[in-house]
Parts: C-alpha cells; sequence; structure tokens
C-alpha cells in the first residue's frame, strides 16, 4: 500500500486575477507502514497535497499512484481509494452529529453497503483502537465527553472504514496537553500495533519529533526537506526562514552548550534531554 506523487502541480481559479500555484512539481513516495509528519508555514500547500490524496482535489498536472493504481488518470475509483485513505481534518468533533458514539462511528460503514454485524463488529474494534471501551462507551452521546474524546470518536469514524493510510490534519489542535497527549498515544497505537500507515500533518514541532520516523517541510508548494527528524531539525536556519521552528527544548540545549553542557546534537525531545542531562550528573 504505498503512494507515489510524481510531478503534482495544483493551481487555484487558473487563468483569473486570483490564480494561485498551491503545488509546484511536487514528487513523493510513501511506504507502506511509515509514520511522516508533514510540516510548513500556513499557506505552504499542506493541507492541498494531503487532500490530493484521496481525490478530494483534483491534480492540475501531474500523477498519484496509490498501491500502483493511478488515481488522476480519466475513470478512476475514488470511492475504492477513498475506503484505502482515510482522511481526518481539523476539529473532526464538530462533524459528530448522531445521538450514540456507536451510531456515529458506524455511520461509515453503513453506507459502503455491509451487513449489520460487520458494521457492529467494525464500531466495537474501531472503538478499541482509538481506546474507548466499546461496553462503556457505545450508547453514550458523543456531546457528553470531553475534547479529547470527541476527537477519538471522530477518529474512530474514519478507522471503522478500515483504510491503510490514515491523514491526520492538526489531530491535536485546541486540546488541553492531557488530551493531546491521549490523541499523540492513540495515534503511535494505530501505527504500531495496527500496522497503519500515517501521515501527520502538524504546526507543533513537539508533536512530530516524539512520533515521527520521517518528516518532510513544504514552503511555496514545494518539498524543501524530506529526511528523519533528527536531520530535519539539525536545519534551524533552515526552518526559521520559512516561518518554522524547532522543538523548544531544543533551543534550550543550543543554550546550555553554549555555557559549556557537553550535549549532543540531536536532542529534540524533553526525554531525549532528561536523560543527557542526568547522564552529565552522573558524570560529574
Amino acid at each position: 500500500m504505498s503512494i507515489k506523487v510524481s510531478n503534482l502541480t495544483h493551481i487555484y481559479m487558473p487563468k483569473s486575477p486570483f490564480e494561485k500555484i498551491a503545488l509546484n512539481n511536487v514528487s513523493l513516495e510513501i511506504n507502506q507502514g511509515e509514520f511522516v509528519a508533514l510540516i510548513g508555514h500556513t499557506g505552504s500547500g499542506k493541507s492541498t497535497l494531503i487532500q490530493h490524496l484521496n481525490g478530494l482535489l483534483q491534480a492540475t498536472s501531474g500523477e498519484i499512484f496509490i498501491d500502483d493504481k493511478n488515481i488522476t488518470e480519466k475513470g478512476a475509483k475514488l470511492t475504492d481509494i477513498r475506503k484505502k485513505v482515510g482522511l481526518v481534518f481539523q476539529y473532526p468533533e464538530y462533524q459528530l452529529f448522531e445521538e450514540t458514539i456507536a451510531k456515529d462511528i458506524a455511520f461509515g460503514p453503513s453506507n459502503l453497503g455491509l451487513n449489520q454485524e460487520e458494521i457492529s463488529q467494525r464500531v466495537r474494534r474501531a472503538m478499541e483502537m482509538v481506546g474507548l471501551d466499546y461496553d462503556k462507551y457505545k450508547e453514550k452521546s458523543p456531546f457528553e465527553l470531553s475534547g479529547g474524546q470527541k476527537r477519538r470518536v471522530a477518529i474512530a469514524g474514519v478507522v471503522a472504514m478500515e483504510p491503510k493510510v490514515l491523514i491526520l490534519d492538526e489531530p491535536t489542535a485546541g486540546l488541553d496537553p492531557k488530551g493531546r497527549d491521549e490523541i499523540l498515544e492513540q495515534i503511535v497505537k494505530l501505527h504500531d500495533e495496527y500496522g497503519m500507515t500515517i501521515i501527520l500533518v502538524s504546526h507543533s514541532m513537539e508533536d512530530v519529533a516524539k512520533v515521527a520516523e520521517r518528516v518532510i517541510v513544504m514552503n511555496g508548494g514545494e518539498i524543501i526537506l524530506d529526511e528523519s527528524p533528527k536531520n530535519v531539525f539539525k536545519e534551524i536556519g533552515t526552518l526559521e526562514n520559512v516561518g518554522l521552528a524547532v522543538p523548544q527544548v531544543t533551543y534550550l540545549v543550543k543554550e546550555l552548550k553554549s555555557k559549556g553542557f557537553e550535549l549532543g546534537d540531536d536532542i529534540f525531545t524533553i526525554s531525549q534531554a532528561k536523560e543527557a542531562l542526568l547522564k552529565i550528573l552522573k558524570r560529574d
């Protein structure tokens, strides 16, 4: 279940005074089972790119292959693609509408022509996958839940479609620290335990540093970096030039190094910084 994007260009409102090139000749490959973070300043092309990956937007030019099938060619069955590539938009809890959690999660599978037994099984599996106890929560109203729990219900509604690829656009936006940690934990679980390919769009460098295996940086509709988090976050000047930053703890480590502390160049999370500082204290 690979994704291959070749020379993808998207122009909004072409041949008008408001013409805007949102994607400019973008090429990339994402393999089955990868955990990829997609970062960039507002207007960099992130959201436009992910909406092409399940056919919500039509390319101006270029090709996209999902599992070796060209979804940009005329006559491509996009409904089949959307079963394989699930997309969770920002603030997905605003799309909750059913009277119970189980019914809300069942909405997508119910439109696949499945029998009731299979739908119920999918709802149960999806709730378990996002850390919601089926028996405890199935009859509750989604509107009785906390912000983090609502977000998990919304994600479960996409997971119940059993996609191979899950794309999440700012999944922790607007949540308190506890809710943010819970959502990240469940996303990591979907990747590690269920083998989903994850594409995480985020403005939080701390979140990216914690969970991603690969980071793609976009600016002006183009990919400017595509490396491991370690290599991307070493490019402080490049990131700052395009309106981004590195995790806050990295700036702290940089300052400590200037004061004589012997710390490595690959510290991007609080846990890494804690471990490195404890080693120094033990040595001294």
